[in-house]
């Protein structure tokens, strides 16, 4: 029996659920909430009695040391931000890659990593060319072939929302860096699932949702910042970035020395306390045995799943295979169909791409998947 590493009855949800999701909108542990409900019972409701001003500087800093900690870098690399979609939007404005150069993305990753580049190339005269990502070949090398003297910046997810793919950045680097391009990692499908080694992968930014594997709420999410950018003014400084945000000096731009600087403004404090406590949750178990609780889960449900068709878009003996995101596909299926019967049987999964998409959390166990494989049964059955 795969028994779930997370004790389940911190998850209402699970007591009336099959909850495969978590790649989607993520379930938040019992710790977690009751660490937003206290800070808002015991602090935001009352305003500055219980919180000064240099409480609320002060905030943040719980939070980068234990995402430094989980994400492998320096604490001040560390930026608090209210979303990831935020820091990638400001990217482009922040890197200016020299003009006429070719931004280089994957065809099918997550609209927010390539729409603001789009949107520079529209206005800059660059070029966005996009690789598809095929069960057949290695992502990561076809990323590496497609770079050349006029690659300036490479844009991927290090596991891709659709089909659970993964890219070996620290390779992925070594190509960037033969060419002078900056590379750009969103590690949302990554962080609190696998090994995140942000220190190793020296990415210009790695960032992170804080509402999925992390096991947050939304409105706060993580970006790792390279020294670089640490010098650098955000294009879109906000006023609690200054060194002292409370000087209130409108008449210069005064900004922290440390990933700071990127923090734009007041945000959810509620998540962050959240959300620090679903981070210590995760230290605490350890990604060693996180992935490896996943991989076991994967392996049970891609080879009970095939009984009745059903195919991974990349076998689970494919090196390029994420653990934790499993997508699934049946020739001649409606997939949504086939969600929506699940749905209906309380078994909640999610479609991308045109496929199934199985999340394995770690507070998943061998029941879920026995139900899972259980109602792909039922569908057969009810075909002949």
């Amino acid at each position: 029996m795969i028994s779930s590493p997370f004790d389940r009855l911190d998850y209402p949800s699970l007591r009336q659920s099959v909850y495969l999701n978590q790649a989607s909108l993520g379930l938040i542990g019992q710790p977690s909430v009751t660490a937003m409900h206290t800070f808002i019972d015991n602090v935001a409701r009352h305003g500055n009695l219980y919180m000064s001003d240099r409480d609320e500087v002060a905030y943040c800093e719980t939070l980068r040391e234990r995402a430094s900690r989980l994400l492998h870098c320096d604490s001040t690399q560390v930026a608090i931000v209210a979303s990831a979609s935020e820091i990638l939007g400001q990217l482009p404005m922040l890197l200016q890659p020299r003009l006429k150069s070719t931004i280089l993305t994957v065809s099918s990753d997550f609209p927010a990593i390539t729409r603001p580049w789009l949107r520079l190339a529209a206005l800059k005269g660059h070029t966005v060319r996009f690789v598809d990502d095929q069960p057949t070949c290695d992502l990561t090398d076809t990323l590496i072939a497609a770079i050349d003297g006029s690659t300036s910046v490479v844009a991927v997810s290090s596991v891709q929302y659709a089909t659970g793919t993964v890219v070996d950045i620290s390779r992925l680097r070594q190509s960037t860096v033969r060419v002078g391009a900056r590379l750009i990692v969103d590690a949302t499908q990554a962080a609190g699932a696998v090994r995140v080694d942000a220190a190793a992968w020296d990415a210009d930014a790695v960032v992170a949702s804080g509402y999925k594997w992390l096991g947050g709420h939304g409105g706060v999410a993580l970006a790792i910042m390279s020294p670089l950018l640490l010098e650098q003014i955000p294009p879109l400084p906000g006023w609690m970035g200054a060194s002292d945000p409370f000087e209130f000096d409108a008449t210069s731009v005064s900004l922290a020395k440390d990933a700071r600087r990127y923090t734009q403004s007041t945000m959810s404090y509620a998540s962050m306390a959240g959300l620090v406590v679903a981070l210590e949750q995760l230290l605490s178990l350890g990604e060693a045995r996180i992935e490896a609780h996943a991989r076991s889960l994967a392996a049970m449900l891609v080879s009970n799943a095939s009984k009745y068709g059903w195919q991974p878009f990349r076998s689970g003996a494919d090196p390029a295979a994420s653990p934790h995101i499993i997508s699934l596909g049946r020739a001649r299926e409606s997939v949504q169909a086939i969600v929506e019967r699940l749905r209906s049987h309380n078994i909640v999964c999610g479609t991308r791409g045109g496929r199934i998409r199985i999340s394995l959390a770690p507070y998943n166990d061998e029941s879920d998947v026995n139900t899972l494989i259980e109602a792909f049964a039922g569908v057969v059955r009810d075909e002949f």
